[in-house]
């Protein structure tokens, strides 16, 4: 499994934090958002092509891994999701997206995209436009830059549902969803 992290147009700090909070269990693919556009789907496909030729490389097999998870925050999910689909039209596997406070992406693939919201119109608004049955807002609302910063501290629902529509919620941690969906996704 590939691991990709994508964030937006901010603070490198900021990433470190989450990725400190977020605590990952595997090596991850940090793409360089202050030097590269994280919005730029061409930007962020030259990144996932070089990063998995240098994982193929290292594990002298496979010219793919097994497959693609990605974590996107904010205007990388616009690169990100766009760069999965070029991705897989090129022969390469997403096992899904997880998209952190993507809003007014389209989630619509064939891959699933987990939306993760700093409040609820945004996950309501977002649901509508696509992706997988279960997604996480935060309760009390967060600001945008916080739930990156602290997902460790961003608590909310964990909702399932279709088209906006939620089925079922229970109380949890931002990181509690993104860890369990990493693990679906692996």
């Amino acid at each position: 499994m590939t691991l990709l992290v994508c964030p937006g147009v901010h603070s490198a700090e900021l990433t470190q934090q989450f990725l400190a909070a977020i605590a990952l269990p595997e090596p991850v693919h940090l793409f360089p958002a202050d030097q590269k556009a994280p919005y730029s789907p061409l930007e962020v496909l030259d990144f996932i092509q070089s990063t998995v030729q240098a994982v193929a490389q290292r594990r002298e097999s496979q010219t793919q891994p097994e497959g693609l998870e990605i974590v996107a925050f904010s205007a990388g999910v616009v690169g990100a999701i766009a760069a999965a689909h070029l991705w897989q039209l090129q022969g390469g596997t997403v096992r899904g997206v997880i998209a952190v406070d993507g809003w007014g992406m389209p989630g619509w693939a064939n891959f699933p995209v987990y939306r993760v919201s700093h409040d609820r119109f945004t996950h309501w608004s977002s649901a509508t436009l696509g992706g997988a049955s279960a997604g996480f807002y935060c309760d009390p609302d967060v600001p945008h830059l916080e739930l990156w910063r602290s997902p460790d501290q961003a608590t909310g629902w964990w909702t399932t549902g279709l088209g906006g529509v939620v089925l079922t919620r229970r109380r949890a941690i931002a990181t509690e969803f993104i860890h369990h969906h990493l693990q679906v996704l692996a």
